[in-house]
């Protein structure tokens, strides 16, 4: 008779902590990345009588075994955030608070202040580090943008394609920097055709390159290079001229770009710096003499210029592959790779240890996480501007609460029945 009310109390005991779990399941609807959590039973050792037909055994209620949490795959939600991740697939994120690490599905980050890449308590998300080539590295350390600069690149080659006027008349005097004859070079004079490229030295600095186009003969042309004097910035430099031939069709021959032209930009930076100015591959180069650069019976036009130097850069804007790879964009519109997120896995991550804001940290249990890159070893891939929902299905644990309910009020009716007949027990003495 005792048995059944001990089997009755271990009943209520066990549903109530189903209530428990349940609850929490619930109020966690909505929280992102949260995994639910199961409860799972297990009997109570059974008591053995022996009697004359052979041993039998009585139950004596039921234990909480354990709670283990779910970690299957939950919705996912898009969002305008590169910093919004989820995980498809198996993995946590990896976070430190600089002396322990944390795991978690919730990928709501940010930067702070010191731009790193931070959940919503300050933990920073761990990564795989890249160095100034964009290439990644084995080394895990915390996602960080503070340090992350493009370095400026002095100009070395600009691309020209234009049309010089085949009717221009061939100049009968010399070009010169001295127009107006006052000694003063800030008067370029005896040229056809002109036009400026910005450069790039080599500490990022600009300065305006005007291109003088001066028709010498009738098929041949000749540029000067030339710029303000970093020394006097009331004076202009010629930096060096350049040679164009084309046929009598009109079609390049040779640009002369075999030869870079030297530009001194003044104290401090990369000097002299050598440019080279391709107007296309010429006849004589090989080439159709048609790709850039010609001399056709038209008005001078400028098709198309480039240079490959560009200033320093900070970065704009970041975007995130499902691989894991962090890109960032700088102001001088570079982009270059700064680091890889990394996801690690656990062989039971059920046992993983609750953190509490949506944390979790290693057991003996869970054993040691293993850490790798996205879409490696098992691991899921990483989505971007997306966020994971809680895996709780309402529906799911509406059952559960009822049958914990039901459950419930059955072993309350084992402990009253047990009580009543435990009280005529007693009468009997009366």
């Amino acid at each position: 008779m005792f048995t059944s009310l001990y089997s009755g109390i271990s009943g209520l005991n066990a549903n109530s902590t189903t209530m428990d779990v349940v609850g929490d399941n619930i109020a966690n609807l909505n929280t992102t990345g949260f995994k639910y959590s199961r409860v799972n039973f297990g009997d109570v050792l059974s008591q053995t009588m022996v009697g004359s037909a052979g041993s039998s055994q009585i139950g004596r209620g039921v234990q909480v075994k354990n709670v283990s949490t779910i970690f299957t795959q939950g919705s996912f939600e898009s969002t305008g955030n590169a910093l919004d991740l989820a995980i498809d697939g198996d993995g946590l994120f990896i976070l430190s608070d600089g002396t322990n690490r944390y795991f978690t599905r919730a990928g709501q980050f940010t930067l702070d202040k010191n731009q790193k890449v931070v959940n919503a308590d300050g933990y920073i998300l761990q990564g795989y580090q890249a160095d100034e080539s964009g290439s990644v590295t084995g080394t895990l350390g915390d996602i960080t943008f503070s340090n992350q600069q493009s370095k400026p690149q002095a100009t070395s080659e600009a691309l020209l394609s234009l049309n010089l006027n085949a009717r221009e008349e061939v100049l009968t005097e010399a070009f010169t920097l001295d127009g107006n004859g006052d000694g003063i070079n800030n008067d370029p004079a005896n040229y056809t055709h002109c036009t400026t490229i910005k450069v790039y030295d080599s500490l990022g600095g600009t300065h305006d390159v005007t291109l003088y186009f001066c028709k010498t003969a009738d098929a041949t042309w000749e540029v000067h290079y030339v710029h303000q004097d970093p020394a006097d910035e009331d004076q202009l430099v010629d930096a060096g001229t350049q040679t164009l031939t084309f046929n009598n069709e009109g079609a390049l021959l040779d640009d002369g770009s075999a030869t870079a032209i030297d530009f001194e930009f003044g104290d401090g930076v990369e000097s002299p710096q050598s440019i080279t100015f391709d107007f296309g591959t010429g006849i004589d180069e090989g080439g159709t003499g048609l790709d850039r650069t010609t001399q056709f019976a038209s008005a001078f036009s400028l098709n198309y210029q480039s240079q490959d130097g560009y200033g320093a850069g900070t970065v704009t804007n970041i975007s995130i592959d499902e691989t894991g790879l962090i890109t960032a964009s700088f102001t001088n519109g570079r982009t270059r790779v700064v680091g890889q997120i990394a996801l690690a896995r656990f062989n039971d991550p059920s046992s993983l240890l609750k953190m509490g804001g949506n944390l979790y940290a290693e057991t003996f249990d869970s054993g040691q996480a293993l850490i790798g890159k996205p879409e490696t070893s098992g691991l899921g891939r990483v989505l971007s501007h997306t966020l994971e929902a809680s895996n709780v299905d309402l529906a799911q644990e509406f059952v559960k609460m009822i049958s914990a309910q039901r459950a419930f009020q059955a072993n309350s009716r084992i402990i009253t029945t047990t009580d009543e007949m435990m009280q005529e027990l007693v009468n009997l003495k009366r």
